[in-house]
């Protein structure tokens, strides 16, 4: 692996263990405030707005600037949503503007792997970055767990604003401690970013108007979605995205009303779906290559049976194992596809141009998905009918691919 790259790894665990925790704190939050249920994937809908809304200009600024000193600074302006949080501006805002760091972070990350690592170690590049994510899921969200149950004081009755603990600024919160302990990790993840260095095969491109207009973006988009393996890589990673962001917040919902647990335990639940999918990422980057990525298509069909399965369970270690299974299927489906895709992209593009494509995408899926999702639980849905109706886009994204054989 290049120079830098483990530093990225370090960078990338700590501002994804920030990231998790911050999450898991912002639902502890609105449920503190007196927010409904429903308002919880608002969090994370506010959150990936900005993927697609800056998508024409992520690109480009990734490309414009050196991709280690960019990622440095948007950890510091998520340290800066953590900071408008608990100085009472609303939720959303403050994790818009996390989201909005997040955006212009990673297409600088991915655009410095395809740089950096060679085309034989991209699945294992990729497979690295996995791992480090889902352990900053599986650890960021225990994280979040653990520090509100170390900071909560005394049992909060369901949807009544607490009063009584005053944070050092101006929100009345009992974890305001845990929320000056997130912005600390995102200061560690900005000096980590520090020590990436340049990446090693392009040099930065000018950033100019015309780089940032809506009418390129759309000529990228067409690009890489018109491009064979291209399109079936994009196709298949931004319907699981939309799926995986909607099981994320439905494990908090099934461990709540099907087993009884607590928020923080329901958080445990999320943490066993992140060791699934780091131990699918392992396997993935054991037997898989660029060359045969579409191999792992048929870990859609797994996953897509599994959702519905645990929501019928009542059985906490049946769940336990079954989201063991679906982080696992996930691994090894999105691993390949990733570095199936990011090989693409740099052959047709400039690598932050094409992590943005990529990233509008999926994180376009991301909204619609919770939107739905959101929707669906605010008109009382049962959890059963909801992740059937969110397994078919799984198996969207699998099935037409079957019968074709293009060429890398």
């Amino acid at each position: 692996m290049p120079k830098g790259f483990f530093f990225l790894i370090l960078a990338q665990f700590a501002s994804g263990l920030a990231d998790n925790a911050f999450m898991i704190l912002g639902v502890y939050f609105l449920h503190e405030q007196g927010y409904p249920p429903w308002w919880a994937p608002l969090l994370k809908f506010s959150f990936t707005l900005a993927y697609v809304l800056l998508a024409a200009i992520a690109g480009p600024l990734a490309d414009a600037f050196p991709k280690s000193r960019l990622m440095a600074a948007m950890n510091a302006l998520k340290l800066m949503g953590v900071i408008l949080l608990v100085s009472g501006v609303h939720p959303l805002y403050a994790f818009a503007l996390t989201g909005l760091a997040a955006a212009l972070y990673a297409p600088a990350k991915y655009g410095w792997v395809c740089e950096s690592v060679s085309p034989r170690l991209l699945v294992k590049a990729n497979a690295w970055l996995e791992v480090s994510v889902v352990m900053s899921v599986m650890l960021g969200v225990a994280l979040g767990g653990a520090m509100i149950h170390v900071y909560t004081l005394v049992e909060v009755p369901d949807f009544v604003p607490l009063h009584g603990f005053e944070s050092p600024l101006s929100v009345s919160t009992q974890v305001w401690g845990a929320f000056a302990w997130v912005a600390v990790v995102y200061g560690i993840s900005a000096l980590f970013n520090i020590g990436v260095g340049a990446a090693q095969v392009q040099p930065c491109q000018p950033l100019t108007w015309s780089a940032m207009r809506w009418s390129a973006f759309w000529h990228h988009q067409r690009q890489l979605w018109s491009d064979p393996l291209g399109g079936m890589s994009l196709y298949v990673t931004t319907l699981c995205w939309g799926v995986g962001a909607v099981l994320q917040f439905a494990v908090l919902v099934w461990a709540q009303k099907n087993a009884g647990l607590t928020l923080q335990q329901g958080a445990y639940l999320q943490a066993v779906v992140a060791l699934g999918v780091m131990g699918g990422a392992a396997m993935a980057a054991a037997t898989c290559q660029i060359f045969n990525a579409r191999r792992a298509l048929p870990w859609g069909w797994v996953l897509a049976a599994l959702l519905p399965c645990m929501a019928l369970t009542q059985v906490l270690w049946l769940a336990v194992i079954m989201l063991l299974l679906a982080g696992w299927a996930g691994g090894m489906l999105l691993v390949p596809m990733n570095a199936l895709l990011q090989h693409r992209g740099i052959k047709i593009m400039k690598s932050g141009r094409s992590i943005a494509v990529q990233g509008f995408n999926e994180n376009l899926s991301v909204l619609i998905m919770l939107g739905a999702y959101s929707a669906l639980l605010a008109w009382d849905v049962p959890l059963l009918p909801i992740m059937l109706l969110f397994s078919l886009p799984l198996l969207a994204a699998v099935m037409p691919w079957k019968s074709r054989n293009p060429k890398t």
